[in-house]
């Protein structure tokens, strides 16, 4: 995975790997094109399912709403799942423009498969680290979190990313690692942004 800096970051700035903190900067860059890489979009059908799992039953503009996707997009991919006989609608007694939307017995495995496989990917993509290892690097990535959270939060708002509570979650409605066309705000020139967030990468070399 770490042929991404090869393929394509061909000619980093010179000043970026002089020193400890560029090269911090390009692992980070690197390590995160590998995650969004291995991760399902905003609105696939196995992170519907997911989240539904961990809900339970909510209203279909609830789950748009987690999503972080366009309304149109959930109803083709809700729709989808309906018809392969994943999740079922019914008109909400609470509120009659939208649908309650749950998981079905086959949906609930599918969704129990997807985290056990979610579980998996997890360990083997630390499997390199001692559990010493992985505690040092948590603490050293959660201190590194708290700073830019404060740090640059008119930033992460402009670009739309999402914030840590430091804790283990982190909010979904602007959902990590989504394959939705960069994020929003981005002008994907980060070769003249002062705050690069690495979506445009193709642009470099």
């Amino acid at each position: 995975m770490n042929c991404h800096r090869n393929q394509i970051w061909k000619q980093p700035a010179p000043s970026w790997g002089e020193n400890m903190d560029g090269r911090l900067v390009l692992d980070l860059l690197d390590i995160s094109r590998t995650m969004r890489s291995l991760y399902e979009g905003r609105g696939s059908q196995k992170r519907v399912l997911i989240v539904l799992s961990e809900t339970g039953t909510i209203t279909q503009r609830e789950l748009t709403a987690r999503l972080g996707i366009q309304p149109g997009s959930a109803s083709e991919v809700i729709a989808k799942l309906e018809s392969a006989g994943l999740v079922e609608r019914t008109a909400s007694e609470e509120d009659r423009r939208t649908a309650n939307i749950s998981l079905t017995e086959a949906g609930l495995r599918q969704a129990e498969n997807a985290l056990e496989q979610r579980k998996r990917r997890h360990e083997e993509m630390f499997s390199i680290l001692s559990e010493e290892e992985k505690e040092r690097l948590l603490a050293l990535l959660e201190k590194i979190n708290s700073d830019w959270d404060r740090r640059y939060q008119a930033v992460c708002e402009h670009h739309g990313h999402r914030h840590h509570d430091h804790q283990g979650h982190h909010h979904e409605h602007y959902e990590h690692f989504g394959h939705q066309g960069g994020e929003r705000g981005c002008n994907h020139d980060c070769e003249h942004c002062e705050h690069p967030c690495g979506r445009g990468q193709g642009r470099q070399g």
